[in-house]
């Protein structure tokens, strides 16, 4: 049997693919698509799934084929520069296409052992005490012991479960696409800074190749927004807003995108979980979607790979759901916000300048923008030190080089300055690094006891804490 079956090989079920197979888990990738579209909706990786990428050794492939940006404007196109002193080593964002990213993360799960099967659309499922049958458009059946739906806003996945999906409606719809203009550089970036004047959902950015990536004001909400927008359709309403169509020609691709927001009730309904846009969408604002659907994946991977493997302590697995469910619901929040201060109404005009005042207050940048790179996220793991429930940066140990080359592996890592600590019985989850960081002795963090996904689950000096805390994470020691 297999032990999981992902519907849906975007970022979000390659990244879970990787993961699970970190831990010896049979994963089966059913992608209905027989081909990837080519298309790169997304254009970016945010500062924690850049950290995401370095703790599982993937970084380097990423950098040499991204590139990054420390500029404002990040939050609802507002301008302060980029803070300083965010708690990351990587401070900045990596501008890479959303194909490139599923390009690397697909070698990646395959590398590992995952198996994709393209072209295979899932259209039904049940699932009793033992596992989960997955039926699919051609006819044929696959059992595994779990599923995760990673297949998008439209998930069948959720609706085949019926889990609920509450949230508000588009109110506005915006054109995207990618498309060669007529003009010169220097009168479309004038053309585009004239109109940004009045309206902050027009834009341009060259994508090479003389291509532009284009984002405009619909006229309305279409009924159906899986019908694309016609060439058309984008050069009058480039035209309404800018005088001139921008001699717009040859697209790529064209899409459409409104601006509701949902979020599933539940992540887990027995045997089948959702991750990504499956369980969450919302407008692009801030460039949160990839990200947020690929840290579901860093949270959700270790946990269902030890219910697979028998070692999880009971609330482990729905402890997905109490993490990410929230980080989910303010996520949502933060582009509905983003969305009303890019208006053109007087009301949402004056509250962004006044924000744009606000802004300049180096502390209120920095807490919006640990927002938008998920580098702010505390999971609520009790009363204790500054960093539980934190990720924790990289930082430099005097023996052992980065803290992040150790974590390749997807295991719990103990980190002992004192020495004197030990994991014995749980040597098959957890590695023991005794080192010493500057950065950490600074902090007061004696020893600190890491998750696969590199939040900090305890931090102190007794072993007889220790041995309190390893079980409720990682398990019955054995031996």
């Amino acid at each position: 049997m297999i032990d999981v079956i992902i519907a849906g090989g975007g970022p979000t079920g390659l990244m879970l693919a990787a993961e699970l197979r970190l831990h010896g888990v049979r994963v089966v990738v059913l992608e209905k698509l027989a081909e990837p579209t080519g298309h790169s909706r997304a254009q970016g990786l945010h500062a924690r799934s850049v950290e995401v990428m370095d703790q599982r050794g993937l970084l380097k492939e990423f950098l040499a084929l991204g590139r990054k940006f420390t500029v404002g404007g990040f939050f609802a196109g507002i301008g302060p520069s980029w803070p300083e002193g965010l708690d990351t080593a990587h401070s900045y964002v990596l501008a890479i296409p959303q194909t490139v990213t599923e390009r690397l993360l697909t070698e990646h799960a395959t590398g590992l052992g995952t198996e994709i099967r393209r072209g295979r659309e899932l259209t039904g499922l049940s699932q009793d005490d033992d596992g989960v049958t997955a039926e699919l458009a051609d006819g044929s059946r696959l059992r595994a012991r779990y599923l995760v739906g990673c297949d998008g806003g439209r998930s069948a996945v959720r609706k085949l479960l019926g889990v609920g999906f509450p949230g508000e409606p588009s109110r506005v719809e915006t054109l995207l696409g990618e498309v060669e203009v007529g003009v010169g550089p220097e009168e479309l970036a004038a053309v585009v800074a004239e109109v940004r004047t009045r309206e902050w959902r027009f834009g341009t950015m060259p994508v090479g190749d003389g291509v532009y990536r284009l984002i405009v004001p619909a006229e309305g909400v279409a009924e159906d927004r899986t019908t694309p927008p016609t060439l058309e359709e984008v050069r009058g309403q480039v035209r309404k807003f800018a005088g001139t169509d921008l001699g717009v020609h040859s697209p790529r691709w064209l899409s459409r995108f409104g601006d509701a927001t949902r979020l599933a009730e539940r992540y887990r309904t027995g045997r089948v979980l959702l991750a990504g846009d499956a369980a969450h969408i919302h407008p692009p604002t801030g460039g949160q979607g990839l990200n947020l659907g690929v840290q579901d994946a860093f949270n959700l991977g270790w946990k269902l790979a030890a219910e697979v493997a028998g070692w999880a302590p009971e609330g482990l697995l729905d402890s997905y759901h109490t993490e990410r469910h929230p980080v989910a619901a303010a996520v949502l929040d933060n582009t509905r916000a983003q969305m009303e201060l890019l208006s053109s109404e007087p009301g949402p005009r004056a509250l962004r300048g006044l924000l744009a005042e606000l802004m300049e207050f180096e502390e209120v940048n920095r807490h919006l923008i640990e927002k938008i790179t998920a580098i702010g996220i505390r999971y609520d793991l009790g009363e204790g030190h500054e960093l539980l429930g934190r990720r924790l940066r990289d930082v430099e140990l005097r023996q052992r080089g980065r803290l992040y080359e150790l974590t390749h592996a997807g295991r719990g890592l103990l980190l002992d300055q004192t020495g004197r600590l030990s994991v014995t019985g749980w040597e098959d989850r957890v590695d023991h690094v005794a080192d010493t960081s500057d950065e950490l002795r600074d902090r007061d963090v004696p020893a600190a006891l890491l998750r696969p996904d590199g939040h900090v689950a305890w931090v102190g000096d007794d072993q007889r804490d220790l041995l309190a805390q390893l079980p409720k994470w990682f398990g019955t020691a054995t031996g």
